[in-house]
Formats: C-alpha cells, structure tokens, sequence
C-alpha cells in the first residue's frame, strides 16, 4: 500500500500503523456491510496495542468518546487502524484511534471511522497501577 493516496481532508492517516486485517464475510450484517462492532473491536485492539506498549504491562479499555462513523466497509477491504497518543495520566492512556480501508481494485485509501479509547494500566489483580512508560510517551 504505499502508494495509497489518503481521502480525506487532513492529508491522510495520523499515527503509527497499529493493525492491518481483511473485513470478512463472517463480519457482515443482514445488508453484507461490515458490523461497526466489528470495526469497534479491530480499532480497540490497535488502540489497546499501542496503550499497553506505553504503560509497559496491561492495560483495559474504561471508555470509547467521540466515534465517528464516516463510511461502511465492505467485505474484502483491507482495514488499517492508525493510533497517536493523546494523553498520559497517572494510571491511563488515552489514545485517538482512526480506522482507514483499501478497496478491493482501488487504489485510495478511505478515512471510515475515528475515535478515542481511553484505557487503564491494571496490575496482576486488575486494579489500576501508575503508567510505567509514562516518562518514555
């Protein structure tokens, strides 16, 4: 995909790439689109990828703000979910989240979905702990 040309107005995706997976027939509802619990899902694994490398141990997703469903997806697209830190606290990371796709015989990339995942460091005992990579984000 590195010739991809973004679709949106900001010039393209923002962030690190965090996750690339192909939209399948299994994820689709009545109408053949893609759930957007499914996408919802994708996008929190990247988000949560990326927060538990920053907080250096695990973490989990406490909220989801700001969702914007821009476009569908459709079976056979390539959905790649892009993350950039927005905050670290004493125990969470909130992370914006953008799900962008390549279609099937395009050649653009498609801005779908954005929004922000906030998560907690936890400790062995699933109470929240201080973020550990908080100096290194």
């Amino acid at each position: 995909m590195p010739d991809a040309k973004p679709t949106n107005d900001g010039g393209g995706p923002q962030g690190e790439l965090s996750l690339r997976t192909l939209a399948m027939p299994a994820n689709t509802n009545q109408n053949g689109d893609i759930f957007g619990g499914w996408l919802l899902g994708q996008m929190d694994i990247g988000g949560g990828i990326f927060a538990s490398k920053a907080a250096e141990g695990r973490t989990v997703t406490v909220a989801i703000d700001a969702m914007n469903f821009r476009k569908p997806v459709y079976v056979g697209d390539v959905v790649s979910v892009y993350v950039s830190l927005i905050r670290i606290g004493t125990t969470s990371i909130t992370v914006h989240v953008e799900a962008w796709v390549m279609r099937r015989e395009e050649s653009d990339l498609v801005h779908v979905t954005e929004g922000n995942f906030t998560y907690v460091a936890v400790d062995e005992n699933i109470r929240p702990r201080p973020v550990k990579g908080a100096a290194k984000a």
